[in-house]
């Protein structure tokens, strides 16, 4: 293979999700350029609300929403695409690997890597890119697909992993969220190598990253509050529905900055909030505004009606981000959870960024994204692997 031309990197992303990883490629730019050296060709999605908010974003740059397949990855045809293919993203479903859930190994959800390995056998990619929780390296789905690679008649021998976990904060994204990453190569290719950190974390005077000192320090939480202190939170979507895939009718497409959104508290909700100090959480309840399993289990995750902390990054954001009975998602100070608008500056979305469907389903899509600083860094990376294509 010989060093590419200038012609755009085409980019294929499967179980797209509202496009995080997309946004990063998109948005990436090599120096003194105005304009993303990639292209969307096609993307997949099962999710309608998902697959809308991906073409609201994404059809005008890669020439038309048509490219967006919205339904199940077994029913497309990756010779629909009609572009070489350079790039292939995606995230395949991780709630079977996830510590959060049962961690079934017959999850059916598990097996849906394969259909992305279908698709890179079918367009044959110079590299592609796979996105889970920690867990997905000690799974059996991991150790097959590196057999795959590495054994002499594997279906995969034409390429070469590098598998890694990487933390969003190390990329400046104003969150904590350890992902596996896996960047596999042709083998006429120099191994694809995972992106450098760019921030650092500095705790007790120790540095997270050895021996480089010019680095920053993990962006804060604070960024984003500062930037949403003075908007007036609601509790509901601003009356607007669009038709964006197979007709359907869908709330939206709404701006990041239009989610600041929230629940109608409880009193006895907002008296759990008054009583929970900064970088608290339900152990400083009182009993009278516990309750007896909280009580009961004094051990176990702190995270729980806790309050993220002013001048750390945040925990990883899920899809119920908005329920502080879940996790450390209230306010570092004001006596409410997270709103929409916050979570999605979190996960690095900008400004006018387009959302598409309810607010539950906008929730699970900002909350099953890949944040995208740290898709950015990713497709620096791969851009500078693309010289030797």
């Amino acid at each position: 293979m010989t060093a590419r031309d200038a012609s755009p990197i085409n980019v294929i992303d499967l179980f797209a999700g509202c496009g995080g990883f997309t946004e990063g490629f998109r948005s990436f730019r090599p120096d003194a350029e105005t304009s993303s050296p990639y292209r969307s060709v096609a993307a997949v999605e099962f999710d309608l609300a998902a697959a809308s908010t991906y073409a609201a974003n994404f059809g005008k740059w890669a020439g038309g929403a048509d490219h967006v397949f919205p339904g199940d990855i077994k029913d497309w045809d990756p010779g629909s695409v009609g572009h070489d293919v350079d790039v292939i993203l995606g995230g395949p479903p991780c709630q079977g690997f996830s510590g959060l859930g049962k961690e079934d190994v017959d999850d059916p959800r598990n097996k849906l890597w394969r259909q992305y390995m279908r698709v890179v056998k079918a367009v044959k990619p110079k590299v592609f890119i796979i996105e889970n929780v920690e867990r997905f390296f000690r799974s059996m789905e991991y150790e097959a697909l590196y057999a795959a690679t590495e054994k002499p008649d594997g279906e995969l021998r034409e390429y070469r992993l590098e598998s890694a976990t990487l933390n969003s904060a190390d990329y400046g994204v104003p969150q904590s969220r350890r992902r596996a990453i896996v960047m596999a190569s042709h083998r006429d290719l120099p191994p694809l190598r995972h992106p450098t950190p760019t921030h650092k974390r500095r705790q007790n005077g120790v540095d997270s990253i050895p021996g480089v000192d010019d680095l920053p320090d993990w962006v804060a939480v604070a960024a984003v509050f500062k930037k949403t202190s003075e908007a007036t939170a609601t509790t509901e979507l601003p009356a607007r529905d669009c038709i964006q895939l197979d007709d359907h009718r869908l709330p939206g497409a709404f701006r990041s900055r239009e989610l600041h959104i929230g629940r109608e508290p409880t009193q006895t909700s907002l008296k759990r909030y008054r009583a929970i100090p900064p970088g608290g959480n339900r152990h400083d309840l009182p009993p009278d505004l516990s309750t007896p399993n909280w009580i009961k289990h004094r051990t176990g995750s702190g995270d729980v009606m806790g309050r993220l902390v002013w001048d750390k990054p945040s925990v990883t954001i899920r899809t119920e981000f908005f329920k502080p009975e879940k996790g450390r998602y209230l306010h570092p100070f004001a006596d409410r959870p997270l709103t929409h608008y916050e979570a999605a500056l979190i996960q690095d979305f900008p400004d006018d960024f387009l959302w598409c469907g309810s607010k539950t389903q906008i929730a699970r899509q900002i909350g099953n994204a890949v944040p995208v600083g740290l898709a950015k860094a990713i497709a620096g990376q791969v851009y500078r692997h693309s010289r030797e294509w």
